[in-house]
């Protein structure tokens, strides 16, 4: 079965809004085993809808709209859809009592304008809206199914999986499912290379790899009748790519690297303190994200200037004259620092040079060290990164967390 999405409002074309209607709806139909080979924006113009809508379903058997649906002139789903499949529109008096009860509770005065979303097309499915006004509808006519839905995410999200999730499922005979794996620590390039092999070979279920900053995804989605069937035809082609790339997959899913690292703490009971100079506190505020990890982070401090990293972290003066804040000698004298003074099991440190400016020929631009103390040693990784200021925090602290992982899997 094959889909396409139409989003209604100006708003959307002028940016002022994002259209994130259409990614909920991607996701949702791609879960039923529902192709969407177009996704349309179109404003509140009635010939250009009407040619969208036209098009749209010589293409799709199934045509979801979102917006319009709304009480002023230029709201014009309804009656456009209305017109193309040849129904007349008729007072729908269970939406409109609806709407009078949603002002009632609201305190507010109705106006005359909103008995216009009342009027639904003959004969059609009506799906309420229990958070705004606008009802929906679904309306079956030839080959065609055509869904409209209200614009406002959190009016159409409710709606369509209350209502229209329901609808589709019962007639789609399969399921998609897919289930990720999140690869940390090897471009996409090289993950290519060693899993060619199965990325020439797949069929069902294919292997899709995305690059996102720092890690690498690989969606392994099943075609089936149900989603255990699914499962069965995923499992051992997960297991072969576990088998390869080992602990390098850290998660499924949506699960980000320091969610695992908090799982891994709280499990082993392990406490944490972390001193960071160029993140400036971007791995501590990932790490008390996580709920629950009150019982393991211990203390995080910034230590932005030699004198802090001497007075707070212990530091030596001697270490910093020879060596400088920038080096592995300073990081693992950070990381021992924290961990001795606040009586962590695990302290780590991150010192480097995020730019744009600072950098030397020496000591460059991106050049990041990550110090990492347990009771019985202690070591450091030295990296070499690129990019934006930003990218470049952002890569440190991943790094920090997948070092923390790495040590704790180990336990």
């Amino acid at each position: 079965m094959k889909a396409e999405i139409i989003a209604v409002g100006t708003e959307l074309l002028l940016g002022q809004i994002l259209n994130t209607n259409a990614q909920y709806l991607s996701v949702q139909l791609s879960q039923l085993g529902i192709d969407v080979f177009f996704q349309t924006v179109v404003g509140d113009n009635a010939m250009r809808l009407e040619e969208t809508v036209r098009t749209a379903l010589q293409r799709a058997e199934v045509v979801i709209l979102t917006g319009g649906l709304g009480p002023t002139k230029d709201d014009l789903t309804k009656e456009t859809v209305a017109k193309i499949l040849d129904i007349p529109l008729k007072l729908h008096q269970e939406s409109l009592d609806r709407i009078k009860g949603y002002f009632e509770k609201m305190c507010r005065p109705m106006s005359s304008n909103n008995e216009k979303q009342a009027m639904l097309p003959e004969g059609c499915i009506v799906l309420p809206n229990d958070v705004g006004t606008a009802p929906g509808c679904i309306v079956e006519k030839d080959k065609n199914i055509v869904i409209l839905l209200p614009g406002p995410p959190n009016e159409m999200q409710l709606m369509f999986k209350q209502h229209v999730y329901p609808y589709l499922r019962s007639r789609s005979p399969f399921i998609i499912y897919s289930k990720v794996l999140r690869v940390f620590g090897t471009g996409e390039a090289s993950l290519a290379e060693e899993l060619m092999d199965i990325f020439e070979n797949q069929t069902n279920p294919p292997v899709t790899p995305y690059a996102k900053q720092g890690e690498v995804t690989l969606r392994i989605t099943a075609k089936a009748e149900n989603e255990e069937e699914a499962k069965k035809l995923i499992e051992p082609l997960e297991q072969e790519i576990r088998k390869r790339l080992g602990k390098r997959i850290y998660g499924i899913d949506e699960e980000s690297l320091e969610q695992v690292v908090a799982r891994l703490l709280m499990e082993q009971k392990k406490t944490l303190a972390t001193a960071e100079s160029c993140t400036g506190g971007l791995l501590a505020q990932k790490i008390t994200s996580i709920p629950g990890i009150s019982q393991c982070f211990n203390t995080g401090v910034i230590t932005y200037s030699n004198e802090s990293k001497v007075k707070l972290l212990g530091v030596l003066q001697e270490t910093l004259d020879k060596f400088g804040a920038v080096s592995h000698q300073t990081a693992l004298e950070m990381a021992e620092g924290i961990r001795n003074r606040y009586k962590a099991d695990i302290g780590i440190a991150i010192t480097g040079i995020a730019g744009p400016g600072g950098g030397t020929s020496k000591k460059p631009v991106g050049l990041v060290y990550i110090g990492m103390a347990v009771p019985d040693k202690s070591w450091y990784q030295e990296l070499h990164l690129s990019g934006t200021r930003e990218r470049i925090r952002n890569l440190s602290t991943m790094y920090a967390l997948d070092m923390i992982r790495l040590y704790l899997l180990e336990q």
